[in-house]
């Protein structure tokens, strides 16, 4: 099953461990980070984190939390280079708090647009076959595949060559859209599929799939009737240290703007 990313609310989301084909530690070393995470307590419930963007070719980072330092760690959000700042609020009032990023590398596709029709899927395309929309491997003539990054080098240098292609969208109704691409990669951890909404700046993971995965479906967001949207084959970096803040007695009622 896919990890769906649209909230960012840490309930919503929890860490997915991707297996498969990816490659022992012998084979493949994950790409080395700089980075280095510092945390603060702004109130009694309430966090930031801090850190500094200097690692490079690095797609993005995903920030995650857990209550105690083995784990399990939640992702709280991916989050798109050059973002160095983290808020986590409300939090459960004297409870210990660790967190960690952890940075991921490869290339994407290339991007494609899709509109969607206006208005609702009806009834009999809510309720036909919806296989489409199950991530799934389809058979394929096989293809020279490339590691994601530099073996054994512990860099973050990215092979274009393990980049999917073929990247294609069948509109399957009004919130409805089919992608599926060829598997380039030999080593990835997984796939993101991105969006970039009509008068949006940047691309935004909305699903995060596992190794091989070459077929998916997307329902779409009211506002993605006009979208970019193109997939990543990913490895993960090596992992920031480890922060821990405990927070403070509960402060009572928030008033509210």
């Amino acid at each position: 099953m896919p990890l769906r990313l649209r909230a960012t609310v840490a309930a919503a989301l929890t860490v997915l461990t991707l297996a498969g084909c990816s490659p022992s530690p012998e084979e493949r070393r994950e790409p080395e980070t700089s980075a280095r995470l510092a945390a603060t307590l702004d109130s009694p419930i309430d966090i930031t984190l801090r850190w500094k963007d200097d690692e490079p070719g690095v797609a993005g980072r995903t920030v995650e939390f857990a209550t105690e330092k083995a784990g399990p760690y939640t992702v709280l959000e991916f989050m798109p280079p050059g973002r160095t700042t983290y808020r986590h609020p409300d939090l459960m009032p004297e409870t210990p708090f660790y967190y960690r990023l952890r940075p991921y590398f490869g290339p994407a596709s290339s991007a494609v647009e899709v509109s969607l029709p206006a208005g609702e899927p009806s009834e009999k395309e809510l309720t036909d076959n919806q296989e489409w929309m199950t991530p799934r491997t389809v058979k394929s003539p096989k293809v020279r595949t490339a590691p994601l990054t530099a073996r054994g080098a512990g860099g973050a240098d990215v092979n274009a060559a393990a980049a999917p292609t073929d990247f294609e969208p069948t509109v399957k109704h009004a919130t409805g859209i089919h992608f599926t691409w060829t598997d380039r990669a030999a080593d990835e951890d997984g796939y993101l599929l991105e969006v970039r909404q009509a008068g949006s700046e940047g691309y935004r993971p909305v699903a995060l799939l596992d190794a091989d995965i070459n077929s998916f479906g997307l329902i779409t967001l009211p506002e993605e009737k006009r979208a970019s949207y193109r997939v990543r084959a990913f490895v993960y970096g090596e992992q920031s240290n480890v922060v821990h803040l405990t927070t403070g007695p509960d402060p009572g009622p928030r008033r509210r703007p």
